[in-house]
C-alpha cells in the first residue's frame, strides 16, 4: 500500500489500543521507502516519516480531550500534496478529515492476528487497489 501513495493522501486508523496501528504505520513508511524509525506519536501526538519523494505525518489524538491548536496543524497537512497524512483516534478531528479518505479498521483476532476492514472513495482506490 505505501507504494502506492503519491502524496496528499489521508489515511483514518481505527483500532482499540494496542491494536496494531503503529504496526501497520511502520509497514506504510516502509512501503514509502522511509527509512526512518517508526513509533508511536501517542505521547508526542505527531510524528514525521520522510522518503525520497514523500513526507508521512503520523498524528494520535487519543490523549486529547479537545485538539486545540492540532486540529489547525492537521488541516495544513492535509492540505500539502506532498505529505500523507496517518491520523489514529480521529474522532476528535473528524470534521477535519476530508471525505475522500482512506479508513481502515483493525481488528484483532489472536496475538499475532489481525483483521483488516478498509473503506475508501473512488478517488482514493488507486491506494489500496493491489490490497483489496
Amino acid at each position: 500500500m505505501g507504494q502506492n501513495l503519491r502524496g496528499g493522501e489521508v489515511i483514518e486508523l481505527v483500532s482499540d489500543i494496542g491494536g496494531g496501528k503503529t504496526t501497520f504505520v511502520r509497514g506504510l513508511a516502509e512501503g514509502m521507502g522511509s527509512a526512518d524509525r517508526v513509533s508511536s506519536p501517542s505521547f508526542t501526538l505527531t510524528n514525521q516519516y520522510r522518503s525520497e519523494k514523500l513526507t508521512m505525518q503520523h498524528f494520535d489524538f487519543y490523549r486529547l480531550a479537545e485538539p486545540g491548536i492540532m486540529r489547525q496543524e492537521l488541516a495544513e497537512y492535509i492540505e500539502d500534496a506532498a505529505t500523507v497524512t496517518v491520523v489514529e483516534w480521529a474522532d476528535i478531528v473528524a470534521d477535519v478529515l476530508p471525505v475522500d479518505r482512506v479508513s481502515i479498521t483493525i481488528a484483532a483476532v489472536s496475538d499475532t492476528g489481525r483483521k483488516y476492514r478498509v473503506t475508501y472513495s473512488n478517488s482514493t482506490k488507486y491506494v489500496v487497489e493491489d490490497i483489496v
